[in-house]
Parts: structure tokens; C-alpha cells; sequence
């Protein structure tokens, strides 16, 4: 399905809001994969992480989804070269071979008690005593 420039813009524009609101309002997105089988999926705490990240606490971002945060900038760069200078060169296959064995790995580790440092904390509410109800 292809769409128009002003529909992709529109569409851009109904993510933007949606992400706003997102981070406005503490909603967060709730893993199907962990709420089923007990274990954290890749992206477990990554809606976290980009609030966590939006708000500039790093630190905290790491603890929620250290895989995200380490992501998210080369995300950015691809994305702004891609769409904005209208870069016409792709990630080679090799490139998304090693993010995909990067993502797995991570995946595994997380759920290894031992490694629990990579797994999600708690609740983005809990961790911060200066934002009040």
C-alpha cells in the first residue's frame, strides 16, 4: 500500500501526538510476551526507557532497557538520513544480522537470575519520590 506524502505526514504527526500523550499521562504499554510466560522480552521496559530518556535520566534509562537506550540514538541517526536527506543507501544484511544476535542475546541474559541488573525495575512512579500524585 503506498501512501501520499501528506498522508505519511499525518500519520508522523498521529505518532507524535499519541507519544505525548504517552509520556504526559505515565500510560504505558503492557508486554503480552512477560504478562504469559514470566519472562522479559527484548523490549520489556522500553516504553519506560524512552520516558525515562525523554525526561533526560540516562541513568534510569538504563536500568529499565539498557538494549533501547544503546539503540535509540543510531535509530535516530538512520531514521533523520533516511526520511529527512533522503539517503538512498540501506542497512546492509550483515548489519541486521548482528543487531538481531545483539537482540537475542540480550533477550537471554536478562532473564538469567544471576544477570538480574538487566532485566526491567520497578514502575517508573516508584522510582522517582519527587514527582507527586
Amino acid at each position: 500500500m503506498k501512501f501520499s506524502t501528506r498522508k505519511k505526514y499525518i500519520l508522523y504527526l498521529i505518532g507524535i501526538l499519541i507519544i505525548i500523550i504517552m509520556l504526559k499521562y505515565d500510560i504505558g504499554i503492557p508486554c503480552i510476551f512477560h504478562i504469559i510466560t514470566g519472562y522479559y522480552c527484548p523490549g520489556c521496559g522500553g516504553t519506560r526507557a524512552i520516558r525515562a530518556l525523554a525526561h533526560f535520566n540516562i541513568h534510569q534509562a538504563f536500568r529499565y532497557n539498557a538494549l533501547i537506550v544503546l539503540l535509540f540514538p543510531f535509530a535516530m541517526i538512520y531514521l533523520i538520513y533516511k526520511y529527512v536527506f533522503k539517503g538512498r543507501k540501506s542497512i546492509s544484511n550483515n548489519i541486521w544480522l548482528i543487531l538481531l544476535i545483539i537482540t537475542i542475546l540480550f533477550s537471554i541474559l536478562r532473564n538469567i537470575p544471576m544477570l538480574y541488573i538487566l532485566a526491567p525495575t520497578k514502575l517508573w512512579k516508584d522510582n522517582f519520590s519527587w514527582r507527586k500524585k
